[in-house]
C-alpha cells in the first residue's frame, strides 16, 4: 500500500474489542505515517522507522561505546574457571590432546549457541525472561530458570572472591604469612604445629587459618568471623558496580576486564624465567593422543565450554539488550568465543609453568629427603657402600644421580625394598598431580609465589587478577537476575539491587560457616549442571523448532545487513540439540553412577578424605536441581491450560511521545503461531519486536484496514522497537 493512501477504520461487531482500545482508535487522531508506529501492511515489507527506534532507544539504558560492551561480555565469559578449572582438565585430560576436542565442541556448540543468546537479546532488547515469553509464552520458565542458576551461581561465586579479598590483605607481608608453618609453645618449648608439619604450610593456612574448617559437612562450628567480613566487602563492591546500572558497570569493565590480562601476562614472563617452568610447558603440549578416544574427555570438554561462555545464564542475554538493533552480533561472539579460548590457553601456560617450577622444587626436596634416609642407611649398615656409584656426592646429589642410585637399590634389595620407605623422586610424578579449583588457586599457586623473589608483590598482583576476574562474572551473573526482573515487574532497579545483595548476603552466611567450603563444593558441582543444561537445550528447541530457523535466519538477515553462515543454520537445527542431549544423559548417567560425595579436611589425620554426603545433605542436593528446574514445567502447565493469563484479554495501549504502543507479547494459544510476528499477513509471524505486528484472523479481526492496491487484505498495526521496560 502506497505510504499516502487513506486508511479507515471500522469496529465489527462480531468481535469484542477491549473498551479501551476501541475507544483509543475511534478517536485517534490523524497521524503522519511517515513518522509514527502505527501503520498499515498490505503485504510490502515495512520501512523500518529509523528515527522512531531512535527515540525508543533512548529510553533503554544503552553502552557508551562498543569496546565497553565487548569487554563486559569477555569480563562475564572469562572468569575464575579460565585460570583454574582449564587448566586442571588439560593436565588431567592429556595435555594438548585436551585442545582438540574443546575446540572442536567450542565451534559446534559453544560459538552457535552464544551467537543465538546475543541475537534474541540484541533483538528483542528485554531480559531473558522477556525474551523466552516473547518467543513462546509456554517456554517462558526458561527465564526464571536462569535466574534461579544465577542466584545458586552468585551466591558460592562471591564467597570465592571473599577468599580472594582475605588473601589479598594478607599478602602485604614479608615474608608471606602462608611461607612456614606456625610455631605452638609446649611448655618451654616451641615446637611446629603437628597439623602444619604433617600437611605443609600452604595448606595449613588454607584449611585452618583461612577457613577454619570443620571434619565434615556434619559439623558446621559457627561462622568464620573473618570470611563474613571478607563475604560482605564482596557483596558490597558487586552492589556498587551494579547499582547504577550498565554506564557505571561498563567504565568498571575498562578496568576489571584488561588487568587480568596484564598479571597473566607478567606472571608468564617470570613464569618462562623460572627454573623448571619449560618441564612444565613441555608437559602440557606433549599430547597423549589416546585420551582423545576416551568419551568422559569430550563429556568434560563439552561442559567446560558450556559454562566458559556463560549460556544459559541470562548474563549475555542481558548484556546484549543494551546493544542497537544493527549491532553485528555475530562478529561479537566469534570475538568473545575466541578471546575466551586464547585466555585459557595463557592461563594454562601460566599454570604450567609454575607447576613446573614447582614440581621441580618439590622434587629436590624429595631426593634430600630420601638422600639422607640412604645416608642414614649407609652409616647403620642397611645399606652396602658398595650400591652407590663412585660418581655420586652427596653434598651435591642431582635428581639424575639420585634416580641411578634408586634403581641400583631398588634391583639388588628385591625382597625388602618396600621395608626402606624410599621414593622415586620423578619429576613426571609432581607433574601428573592434579590439582584442581581451589587448591590451584589457594595452595598450589601460594606455594610457588614463596619461591619467588619479591614474593609480597607476586601474590597481592595474582590475588587482585582473581578478583578482578571474579567481579566480571559476577556483574553478568547479577545482571542475569536483575535485567528480566525489573523489565518484568517494573521494580525500582535502585531497590531491587540493594535488596537483592543483602539477601543473597544473608543466605550466603551458610558458606562462611567452618563447614562453609563443603557447601560451596555441593553447589559447585550439582546447583548449575544439570538445570542450566536443560535451560539452552530448551533455548535452541524454542529458536529453531518452535518459531523456526529459517525464519531467525531471515530475521538477522534484517538485522545485521547480511545472511549469517548456513552453518548455524544446521548447528542449531541439529548438530547442537543433539549434542547438548548427549551432554544432560551423560550428566545423569554420571550423576547416578557416582554417588555424590565431597573431599573433607580431617584435622587430626592433616589429610583429605572422600566423604559421602548425608540424607539431609542428599535432599538440599537434589532440591537445589528440583528448584532450579520447577519454573520449566510449571509455567508450561500454566500457561498450556490457562490457569495464569498472559495478557492475550488485555491489551494495554500507551502512549509516548505521540506514538502508540501495544503489548502483545502474550497471546491466545490459537493465536501464537499467527500473532507473534510478521511482515507479511500470509506468513507465520517473528517474535522480534522491531517488526511486531497484530494481524487479525481474517473476518474475526477486531478491526478492518482498507485493502492494498493488489487486493490482499491485512490488518495491524507494526510497532516500533519497545523495550521492555518502556511497556
Amino acid at each position: 500500500m502506497p505510504k499516502n493512501s487513506k486508511v479507515t477504520q471500522r469496529e465489527h461487531s462480531s468481535e469484542h474489542v477491549t473498551e479501551s482500545v476501541a475507544d483509543l482508535l475511534a478517536h485517534q487522531e490523524p497521524v503522519d505515517y511517515k513518522r509514527s508506529v502505527l501503520n498499515v501492511t498490505g503485504g510490502e515489507a515495512w520501512d523500518k522507522q529509523k528515527e522512531g527506534e531512535e527515540d525508543l532507544d533512548a529510553e533503554r539504558p544503552a553502552w557508551n561505546s562498543k569496546l565497553q560492551y565487548i569487554l563486559a561480555q569477555i569480563g562475564y565469559s572469562v572468569g575464575l574457571g579460565n585460570v583454574w578449572r582449564f587448566p586442571y582438565l588439560c593436565q588431567k585430560n592429556g595435555g594438548g590432546a585436551y585442545l582438540v576436542p574443546y575446540l572442536v565442541l567450542l565451534i559446534i556448540i559453544g560459538l552457535p549457541l552464544f551467537f543465538l543468546e546475543l541475537a534474541v537479546g540484541q533483538r528483542i532488547r528485554r531480559g531473558s525472561i522477556g525474551v523466552w515469553n516473547y518467543i513462546c509464552p509456554r517456554l517462558g520458565g526458561i527465564g526464571y530458570a536462569s535466574c534461579l542458576v544465577c542466584f545458586f551461581v552468585g551466591l558460592y561465586y562471591n564467597v570465592i572472591i571473599g577468599w580472594s579479598i582475605f588473601y589479598f590483605f594478607k599478602s602485604f607481608q614479608y615474608p608471606l604469612p602462608w611461607s612456614e608453618c606456625p610455631l605452638v609453645k609446649n611448655g618451654s618449648v616451641a615446637i611446629v604445629e603437628t597439623e602444619c608439619e604433617r600437611s605443609s604450610a600452604t595448606t595449613y593456612f588454607w584449611y585452618r587459618e583461612t577457613l577454619d574448617i570443620s571434619n565434615s559437612i556434619s559439623e558446621s562450628g559457627g561462622l568464620n568471623w573473618k570470611m563474613t567480613l571478607c563475604l560482605l566487602v564482596a557483596w558490597s563492591l558487586v552492589g556498587l558496580a551494579m547499582i547504577k546500572g550498565i554506564q557505571s558497570s561498563g567504565k568498571v569493565m575498562y578496568f576489571s576486564s584488561l588487568f587480568p590480562y596484564l598479571v597473566l601476562v607478567c606472571f608468564l614472563v617470570r613464569g618462562l624465567l623460572l627454573r623448571g617452568a619449560v618441564d612444565g610447558i613441555m608437559h602440557m603440549f606433549t599430547p597423549k593422543l589416546d585420551k582423545m578416544l576416551d568419551p568422559q574427555v569430550w563429556r568434560e570438554a563439552a561442559t567446560q565450554v558450556f559454562f566458559a561462555l556463560g549460556l544459559g545464564f541470562g548474563g549475555v542475554i542481558a548484556f546484549s539488550s543494551y546493544n542497537k538493533q544493527d549491532n553485528n552480533c555475530h562478529f561479537d561472539a566469534t570475538l568473545v568465543s575466541f578471546i575466551n579460548f586464547f585466555t585459557s590457553v595463557l592461563a594454562t601456560l601460566v599454570v604450567f609453568a609454575v607447576l613446573g617450577f614447582k614440581a621441580n622444587i618439590m622434587n629436590e626436596k624429595c631426593v634430600v629427603e630420601n638422600a639422607e634416609k640412604i645416608l642414614g642407611y649407609l652409616n647403620t649398615n642397611v645399606l652396602s657402600h658398595d650400591l652407590i656409584p663412585p660418581h655420586v656426592n652427596f653434598s651435591h646429589l642431582t635428581a639424575k644421580d639420585y634416580n641411578e642410585m634408586y634403581r641400583v637399590i631398588m634391583t639388588v634389595k628385591e625382597g625388602h625394598f618396600k621395608e626402606l620407605g624410599l621414593d622415586a623422586c620423578l619429576l613426571e610424578d609432581e607433574l601428573n598431580k592434579s590439582v584442581q579449583g581451589t587448591g590451584l588457586a589457594f595452595i598450589t599457586f601460594t606455594e610457588a609465589m614463596t619461591h619467588f623473589p619479591a614474593s609480597p608483590f607476586w601474590s597481592v598482583m595474582f590475588f587482585l587478577m582473581l578478583i578482578n576476574l571474579g567481579l566480571g562474572s559476577m556483574i553478568g551473573t547479577m545482571s542475569g537476575i536483575t535485567t528480566p526482573i525489573i523489565d518484568t515487574f517494573k521494580v525500582r532497579k535502585e531497590v531491587f539491587t540493594v535488596g537483592c545483595c543483602i539477601f543473597a548476603f544473608l543466605v550466603g552466611l551458610i558458606f562462611v560457616q567452618r563447614s562453609g567450603n563443603y557447601f560451596v563444593t555441593m553447589f559447585d558441582d550439582y546447583s548449575a549442571t544439570l538445570p542450566l543444561t536443560v535451560v539452552v537445550i530448551l533455548e535452541n528447541i524454542a529458536v529453531a523448532w518452535i518459531y523456526g530457523t529459517k525464519k531467525f535466519m531471515q530475521e538477522l538477515t534484517e538485522m545485521l545487513g547480511f545472511r549469517p553462515y548456513q552453518f548455524y543454520y544446521y548447528t542449531w537445527k541439529y548438530v547442537s540439540p543433539i549434542c547438548m542431549a548427549v551432554l544432560m544423559t551423560a550428566s545423569i548417567i554420571q550423576l547416578g553412577v557416582s554417588p555424590p560425595g565431597y573431599s573433607a579436611w580431617i584435622r587430626e589425620e592433616a589429610a583429605e578424605k572422600f566423604l559421602f554426603y548425608p540424607a539431609w545433605a542428599m535432599a538440599i542436593l537434589i532440591s537445589l536441581i528440583i528448584l532450579a528446574s520447577l519454573p520449566l514445567p510449571l509455567v508450561f502447565i500454566l500457561r498450556q491450560f490457562h490457569l495464569v493469563s498472559d495478557g492475550s484479554n488485555a491489551l494495554s495501549v500507551t502512549y509516548k511521545k505521540g506514538r502508540m504502543m501495544k503489548d502483545i507479547s502474550n497471546l491466545e494459544d490459537n493465536d501464537e503461531t499467527r500473532f507473534i510476528l510478521s511482515k507479511v499477513p500470509s506468513e507465520t509471524p517473528s517474535p522480534m519486536p522491531t517488526h511486531r505486528s497484530y494481524l487479525g484472523p481474517g473476518s474475526n479481526s477486531p478491526l478492518e484496514m482498507s485493502s492494498a492496491p493488489n487486493g490482499r487484505y491485512g490488518s495491524g498495526y507494526l510497532l516500533a522497537s519497545t523495550p521492555e521496560s518502556e511497556l
